[in-house]
């Protein structure tokens, strides 16, 4: 018999999740488990890339979604095995929050909507929590992006169990000041670098953010220098400062329009790009997400954050985040979230693939 079962209460699932150790890049151990309870449901169509699993109805139904989750978590910190705390309702433990709620909420709609109205691909993925080079997700893009083929998709990435839509894209850029070393005791002799990004710090406390209103919702972009470094010695002129910006832009701009928009703030100024996550659309307008928002209360807020959803919005997937915990309790030690939002996922997304919301 499988080490997790199915036929289980979603906390109970949940607590079995959590309780198998699945560090970024142990998850073998974990994916296992997974795979094998998935395999043992005769609906699905079950896959393995790795310690990904991806499992699929095929009903030949109008709409396809995607549900997906990833395995890992951070390195543990005295925070295994799992602890539920029956007075307050919190379920304490690694990857609680971040995610094995929101696995065990795939797990469980796997499980037991076998006849949902949309076909349904469930995607449980290795690496999310490191280095992207690693990550299952974005292997999946690469070698069967057809696997990831919907009109919808769902991270459910902690949200507090509301609809987070989209996500803003990130850039980090390095711009440098240069200059010429000399003496302090005869500067005039050197051009100080330091003193030469002061424009660069000028534009960055005048920037004024972007709000663009997206599909009804208002996000909010930053540009904000995050580190700056620069010098010799005690004693010398530096001949270069090198500040540090990352810029969160709204996901009605493309990656390289969120470049281009920076290298002209900047312009003058040698502009490097060191990282780049692009943004993703919400795709509220579309009729699976439009029913999904209706069926899980009609709360929707803007993601400011970067997930995963954008690797859907690259593949041409609208997608949102919603799962149970809150997002600022994940990585920590005393990480945890609440059971009543763990089975309120539960309850709604099988409302949702069940069509309920249309009587609801």
């Amino acid at each position: 018999m499988s080490i997790l079962d199915l036929s289980t209460d979603v906390v109970s699932l949940t607590r079995a999740l959590v309780d198998i150790e699945s560090v970024s890049r142990g998850e073998q151990q974990i994916a296992d488990a997974v795979e094998e309870a998935l395999r043992a449901l005769p609906h699905l169509e079950v896959v393995r890339h790795g310690h990904t699993v991806v499992a699929r109805t095929d009903l030949g139904r109008a709409e396809r979604v995607v549900l997906a989750g990833h395995l890992d978590t951070v390195p543990v910190h005295d925070n295994l095995p799992s602890r539920l705390d029956e007075a307050t309702g919190l379920l304490h433990g690694l990857g609680t929050c971040d995610m094995k709620g929101g696995d065990a909420v795939i797990l469980r709609l796997a499980a037991t909507v076998p006849e949902p109205v949309r076909d349904v691909t469930y995607v449980l993925y290795e690496a999310e929590e490191i280095d992207e080079v690693f990550n299952g997700l974005r292997h999946l893009t690469e070698v069967a992006p057809e696997l990831l083929e919907a009109d919808f998709a769902i991270l459910m990435e902690p949200s507090n169990a509301v609809v987070e839509a989209g996500c803003q894209g990130t850039l980090r850029v390095e711009v440098r000041a240069t200059g010429e070393r000399a003496h302090s005791a005869r500067s005039w002799k050197g051009v100080n670098a330091i003193h030469q990004a002061a424009p660069v710090l000028e534009r960055l406390r005048d920037y004024e953010a972007r709000r663009p209103v997206i599909d009804g919702l208002e996000y909010h972009e930053g540009l904000n220098a995050v580190g700056i470094r620069g010098g010799v010695a005690g004693n010398v002129l530096p001949d270069e400062c090198v500040v540090e910006v990352n810029h969160r832009f709204a996901p009605d701009r493309s990656a390289e329009e969120a470049e281009a928009y920076v290298r002209g703030v900047f312009e003058g100024f040698e502009v490097t790009l060191t990282d780049l996550g692009p943004a993703a659309l919400p795709g509220l307008d579309r009729p699976a997400a439009a029913a999904f928002v209706a069926a899980v209360g009609g709360v929707v807020n803007p993601k400011f954050g970067w997930t995963d959803v954008a690797r859907f919005t690259a593949l041409g997937v609208p997608a949102v985040n919603y799962g149970p915990g809150d997002p600022l309790l994940a990585h920590k030690a005393e990480e945890h979230v609440p059971v009543d939002q763990v089975r309120r996922c539960e309850e709604r997304l099988a409302a949702w693939l069940r069509g309920e919301e249309a009587t609801a």
